[in-house]
C-alpha cells in the first residue's frame, strides 16, 4: 500500500476513534467529568470583546452542548481552533481585531477598578499590535517596473505588504523575450521577466527581507531558476544576510501543471527532481519560506468539480511529502514549509471544502508522516474563482466574488485573493482591482462578521452535512487513485487530467440546458446583447523593445561568465547532485532562457502523455 492508501486508513480510523470517544464519555463517569470541566474551563477562559454598538460578544463561539458525549464528539472530531485537526482553523484566532486590555476585563468589574485605583494616574487602555491582513494582493503587468507601480499601488494602505505576482507567457514556459516568435506576448498576461536585473526592479523600493513583506511568485515550470532569482535580487540589495528572512512562496507544483495547465518544460520526472532540490535547499537555508504551493486553483479553473479539486491537491501534497521523505529530509523540517492554494467558487461543496482539507491533511501528516503540529497545519491561499466571472453584464462580478469571499473566510483560508470584475476581458484595471481589494477590507474591517468572533458562521447542520459528504466523496477519490498505483502513476495514465475534462464538459453543458443558472447569461439577461467598453491592458511596443534591448545587453555583458556558470550547472545535473546552489550562482550572469536551454540539454523538454 502506497502512502494515499494508508491516508484513507488513518482518516477512517480517526473517525472510529471520535466515536469511542463519545461513547465513552457517556459511559465512563471519570472521563465525562474530565470533559465537562475541560469544555467549562474553555468556556470561561474565553475573553469578551464589545461590538462598536456595545454588543459583548465571545471571542471565539462554541455551540451550546453540555453532554460530555457531544463535548468529546468536538474537541475530537473538529478541534478548537489551532488545535488538532483543525476543522476550524489553523490558528487559535484569525481576522479579530486585537483585544484592547481593558475589554479583557470587562468581565470583573471589580479587576478593573483595582487595577486603576493602584494607578499613580488613570490607565490608558492598551492596543496591542494589528495582525498581519489575510489580504494578498496579486499584479503582473508589462515590465518589472510597472508591475511594481502597481504592487506600490496596492499596497499603499496596507499594514503588511503581501505581494503575489504573475508573470507573462514567456516566462512562464522558460522563454527568453528575444527569442523567436514572442515579441508579441512580452509583458502580456503578467510580468516579463528575463534576468535577476529584472527580479531587481520588480520588487524595487520594497523591504523584502522585512518581518510584515512576503512575496508569492505564480509560476512552476521555471520555478527553481524563478526562485533563484528572487534570492540572488535579495542578496544585490540586502547582502547574503538576508536570505534567512525572506518570507513567501511559490507555486512551483509540477502535478498540477500535467494534471491541469500544462505550463511544463521538463519531463515529469526531471521537474519533480528540480522541485525536490529546491525544496530541500530552500527548507535548510529559508526557514520563513514555503517553497511549493501545492495548487487546485488551477485544477478548478481547468473544470474540476471541488472535491476532485481537494482529492487531488490533497494527494499531491502526500505524493510530495512521499518524495521528500524518500529524500531523508526529515518531516518536521519539510512539512510545516508545504503550503496550498484552493479556488472558492459558488458551488454548495465550497462551504465546507477547506475545513474538510484542513482535517485530512492533519490526519494524514501526523498518522501516516508522523509530523509534529506545525508539520500537520493545512497553511491556505485562497483565491475566488475565475471561472465563474462572466462578461456578459460583468459588474454582477462583484456580487460573485463578494459572496466567494464569505465562504472562504468562514473556511478559515490564512490569505485571500479576490478576482476583479474586468478579468474577463483584460488584466485588471486600478479601478476594479481596488475594487476588488475593498471587497476583503469591507468584509474584513467594515463589518462585524469576522473581526469580533472567532466561529462566528462554523458549524450549522447544513455545513457539517456537507462537511460528511465532502470528506467521503475525497477519500473515494484516494481510492480510486491509490488503485491505479498512486499519484505518479494516474497521472502518467491521465486519470486526473480525463476526470477534469469530462467535469469541464459537464460544467458547460450544464450552462447551456440552464441546469446551472448564470445570471446575466442564460438567467435574467436584459436584452442587449453590446460589449462594454473596456479599456484593454497591452503592453506598448516600445516597452516590448526595451525589454528586448535590456536582456540583450545583459547577455553581451556576461557571455564569458554565462557559458562557465552554464558548464558548471550541466555538470552538477549530469552527477545527480542537488543543482540549486549551482542555480543560485547561474542566475547571476545567465538569463531564464540560456538556464532553461541548458536544462533542456541534458535532462529533454516536457512531452504530452498519450
Amino acid at each position: 500500500m502506497s502512502k494515499l492508501g494508508a491516508v484513507v486508513e488513518a482518516v477512517e480510523k480517526h473517525g472510529r476513534f471520535v466515536l469511542e470517544q463519545v461513547k465513552r464519555a457517556r459511559s465512563d463517569e471519570k472521563f465525562a467529568r474530565a470533559m465537562t470541566e475541560r469544555w467549562n474551563k474553555v468556556k470561561a477562559e474565553i475573553p469578551i470583546s464589545k461590538a462598536p454598538t456595545g454588543l459583548p460578544l465571545p471571542r471565539l463561539a462554541l455551540p451550546e452542548i453540555d453532554d460530555p458525549g457531544e463535548i468529546a464528539r468536538y474537541l475530537f472530531g473538529e478541534g478548537l481552533p489551532g488545535e488538532f485537526p483543525y476543522l476550524n482553523g489553523a490558528y487559535r484566532e484569525m481576522y479579530l481585531e486585537p483585544l484592547r486590555e481593558i475589554e479583557s476585563f470587562e468581565k470583573n468589574g471589580e479587576a478593573v477598578a483595582a487595577r486603576v485605583s493602584r494607578a499613580k494616574k488613570p490607565e490608558r487602555p492598551t492596543r496591542p499590535p494589528l495582525q498581519e491582513e489575510p489580504t494578498r494582493l496579486f499584479s503582473g503587468l508589462m515590465l518589472a517596473e510597472d508591475t511594481n507601480k502597481r504592487f506600490h499601488f496596492l499596497s499603499a494602505h496596507q499594514r503588511s505588504k503581501r505581494l503575489s505576482t504573475a508573470f507573462d507567457g514567456p516566462t512562464l514556459y522558460g522563454i527568453d523575450s528575444d527569442a523567436d516568435g514572442v515579441f508579441g506576448k512580452i509583458g502580456e498576461g503578467g510580468v516579463a521577466v528575463d534576468t535577476v536585473e529584472d527580479m531587481v526592479r520588480l520588487y524595487d523600493r520594497f523591504e523584502v527581507g522585512a518581518p510584515n513583506f512576503s512575496a508569492s511568485m505564480t509560476i512552476s515550470g521555471p520555478a527553481p531558476i524563478i526562485m533563484a532569482m528572487y534570492i540572488a535580487a535579495a542578496k544585490r540589495r540586502f547582502g547574503a544576510k538576508v536570505v534567512p528572512n525572506l518570507r513567501g512562496t511559490i507555486q512551483a507544483d509540477i502535478f498540477k501543471e500535467v494534471q491541469a495547465q500544462n505550463e511544463t518544460i521538463f519531463p515529469t520526472e526531471a521537474s519533480l527532481r528540480f522541485l525536490c532540490d529546491m525544496i530541500e535547499w530552500t527548507t535548510a537555508n529559508m526557514p520563513r519560506w514555503y517553497p511549493v504551493s501545492i495548487s487546485g486553483y488551477h485544477i478548478g479553473e481547468a473544470g474540476s468539480t471541488p472535491v476532485q479539486q481537494a482529492a487531488y491537491t490533497l494527494s499531491n501534497g502526500f505524493a510530495y511529502a512521499e518524495m521528500l521523505s524518500a529524500r531523508g529530509v526529515p518531516v518536521d523540517q519539510f512539512a510545516p514549509r508545504l503550503s496550498f492554494f484552493l479556488d472558492c467558487g459558488l458551488d454548495v461543496e465550497y462551504i465546507a471544502l477547506s475545513r474538510v482539507s484542513r482535517k485530512i491533511w492533519a490526519i494524514g501528516m501526523r498518522d501516516v508522516f508522523g509530523a509534529n503540529a506545525r508539520g500537520q497545519m493545512f497553511k491556505l491561499h485562497t483565491q475566488t474563482s475565475g471561472r465563474s466571472l462572466i462578461a456578459a453584464e460583468f459588474k454582477n462580478n462583484l456580487t460573485r466574488t463578494a459572496a466567494e469571499l464569505m465562504l472562504a473566510y468562514m473556511n478559515g483560508t490564512n490569505s485571500c485573493h479576490s478576482n476583479s470584475a474586468d478579468e474577463p476581458f483584460t488584466t485588471p484595471s486600478e479601478e476594479w482591482i481596488r475594487l476588488a481589494a475593498h471587497g476583503q477590507a469591507i468584509l474584513l474591517e467594515e463589518s462585524g462578521i469576522f473581526k469580533h468572533t472567532m466561529n462566528m458562521l462554523s458549524g450549522s447542520p447544513g455545513m457539517k452535512a456537507v462537511e460528511r459528504a465532502v470528506e467521503k466523496a475525497i477519500l473515494d477519490e484516494f481510492r480510486e487513485i491509490e488503485s491505479l498505483g498512486g499519484v505518479l502513476a494516474a497521472v502518467e495514465n491521465r486519470y486526473q487530467r480525463s476526470q477534469i475534462q469530462n467535469a469541464a464538459h459537464r460544467y458547460e453543458q450544464q450552462i447551456y440546458d440552464g441546469t446551472r443558472p448564470i445570471v446575466g447569461l442564460n438567467r435574467y439577461r436584459n436584452g442587449a446583447d453590446e460589449m462594454p467598453e473596456i479599456e484593454l491592458a497591452r503592453t506598448p511596443r516600445a516597452k516590448q523593445k526595451l525589454q528586448v534591448e535590456r536582456l540583450k545587453e545583459f547577455k553581451k555583458k556576461n557571455a564569458d561568465k554565462s557559458k562557465r556558470a552554464l558548464d558548471k550547472l550541466g555538470a552538477v545535473v549530469e552527477r545527480g547532485e542537488n543543482c540549486f546552489p549551482a542555480l543560485l550562482e547561474a542566475v547571476e550572469v545567465c538569463s531564464l532562457g540560456q538556464i532553461t536551454g541548458q536544462l533542456q540539454e541534458i535532462v529533454g523538454r516536457f512531452r504530452p502523455m498519450v
